[in-house]
């Protein structure tokens, strides 16, 4: 027995889409609701839907970041960031999904893709705490 896993059927979808067969594209999204259906992967589909959006923001050269802070963040610093971002991950667009947290203290959490940038003051005084705890 072949076990399919989310990202195989995602990638599946996106070369099925990918193609500009005008007889397909109509039917492509019934087709694969159905698919779903019939191998009782219904319930995977946002996992699915994840996954598609991602093939097709790594294929684009689009990245999607999200930024947690306590107050929103400066164009500036917002701009920095972004020509910071395209140069270490090779990136043609960032799109910015700004989330305000105020148990963060201060500093700011980037997550891009599967990394996490985290420079909350929480995060540096978690960090001292444990060099101070291993030093003693």
């Amino acid at each position: 027995m072949t076990v399919i896993s989310n990202n195989d059927i995602a990638r599946a979808i996106y070369l099925a889409s990918k193609e500009n067969n005008d007889a397909l594209s109509p039917a492509l999204p019934g087709r694969v609701v159905n698919f779903l259906f019939k191998k009782r992967l219904l319930s995977c589909a946002p996992d699915i839907l994840l996954r598609l959006d991602k093939i097709i923001n790594q294929e684009k050269g689009r990245i999607v970041v999200r930024i947690t802070s306590v107050t929103k963040m400066q164009d500036r610093a917002k701009t920095e960031l972004e020509q910071f971002l395209k140069k270490r991950y090779s990136a043609k667009e960032i799109s910015f999904f700004e989330i305000l947290d105020t148990r963060l203290v201060g500093g700011i959490k980037v997550e891009v893709n599967d990394e996490i940038i985290d420079l909350s003051i929480r995060n540096k005084i978690s960090k001292l705490q444990e060099y101070l705890t291993r030093s003693v």
